[in-house]
C-alpha cells in the first residue's frame, strides 16, 4: 500500500504544531482558528510571512539571476537551497493546518487553479 505524502508531510507538521503548542503554549493558538478574528489573522499573517523570508534565504543561493552580470558563479549547494525551500514549506504547511485545511482540500484547490490556469493558456491570456 502506498503512502500518500502529501497527507504524512500534514501529519508530520500537525505533530509538530502540537508538540511545539504542548511546549510553549504561546506559540501556537488552538487551530482550525477564526480567520474573522484580528489576532488570528495576525498570526496567520505572521505566519505565511515567515515562509516569504524562509524563501528569500532560499533565493540567496541563487547567484546568476541578474541579466546585466556577464560572469556566472558555478558554486551551487542545492541541499542549502532545498533546505530553505522546506522551511518555507513548513511555514505555509502551517498556516494551512492553522485555518482547518488539510490535504484534501489543498489538493482540490490546486486542482481547480490548475484548471483555471490552463484555460487561460488555451485562451491565449
Amino acid at each position: 500500500m502506498k503512502t500518500d505524502k502529501l497527507d504524512q508531510m500534514f501529519k508530520k507538521r500537525r505533530f509538530f504544531m502540537s508538540t511545539l503548542k504542548e511546549r510553549k503554549p504561546l506559540e501556537y493558538p488552538s487551530w482550525p482558528i477564526d480567520l474573522s478574528n484580528k489576532k488570528d489573522q495576525q498570526h496567520v499573517r505572521d505566519m505565511a510571512l515567515r515562509g516569504v523570508e524562509e524563501m528569500f534565504e532560499a533565493l540567496q543561493h541563487l547567484k546568476n539571476w541578474k541579466p546585466h552580470r556577464d560572469t556566472e558563479i558555478h558554486d551551487f549547494n542545492r541541499d542549502e537551497f532545498l533546505e530553505e525551500v522546506v522551511d518555507a514549506f513548513n511555514y505555509f504547511l502551517s498556516v494551512l493546518v492553522l485555518t482547518g485545511v488539510d490535504s484534501d482540500e489543498l489538493y482540490q484547490a490546486y486542482c481547480k487553479k490548475d484548471d483555471v490556469i490552463h484555460r487561460r493558456l488555451d485562451g491565449g491570456y
